[in-house]
């Protein structure tokens, strides 16, 4: 009988390192999750309604930059206040508004700042070419910037769309 027995068995050896591929049930599960998250977030950062409130913002904040006369002040934000409508609400509910109409539709929608006088006074400004005393710019950048933050169509019961 040998006595040298430990001698007689194999040689020892470490199990193999575990290898990075594939990765285990969780890291596939965390990145689907993050691929999800960055999908919503490009699709929430590029929807269309979000770009033209930023577009329009933007160039609110252009015109109150501008140290302008009143009148195109009063044009620029006319403009501006149109032509987002015009892409907020389409072609057939807006084009045809003028005048009071016009004001009573940019009321409903968040410019309320824009009825009565200060409204008269932007109108005046922008088509008539002169501008009422009294009523600021300020104003009027104000109740456009609410305008396009809160342009929402709203809804018959009140609620916004």
């Amino acid at each position: 009988m040998n006595t040298d027995w430990i001698a007689d068995l194999a040689p020892e050896h470490a199990p193999a390192a575990p290898g990075w591929w594939p990765p285990a049930p969780g890291w596939w599960l965390l990145s689907l999750v993050l691929i999800a998250v960055v999908a919503a977030a490009i699709a929430w950062w590029r929807n269309p309604r979000r770009r033209l409130r930023r577009a329009a913002l933007r160039e609110l904040r252009h015109i109150r930059a501008a140290e302008a006369d009143p009148t195109r002040t009063a044009q620029a934000i006319q403009n501006l206040l149109r032509r987002y409508a015009l892409a907020r609400f389409g072609r057939e509910g807006v084009a045809p508004l003028s005048g009071a109409r016009w004001l009573g539709f940019l009321g409903e929608r968040g410019a309320e700042g824009l009825s009565g006088p200060a409204g008269e006074s932007l109108l005046s400004a922008a088509y008539g070419g002169r501008a009422i005393e009294g009523i600021d710019r300020d104003r009027w950048l104000l109740a456009a910037e609410r305008f396009v933050r809160r342009g929402a169509a709203r809804r018959a019961g009140g609620r916004r769309a």
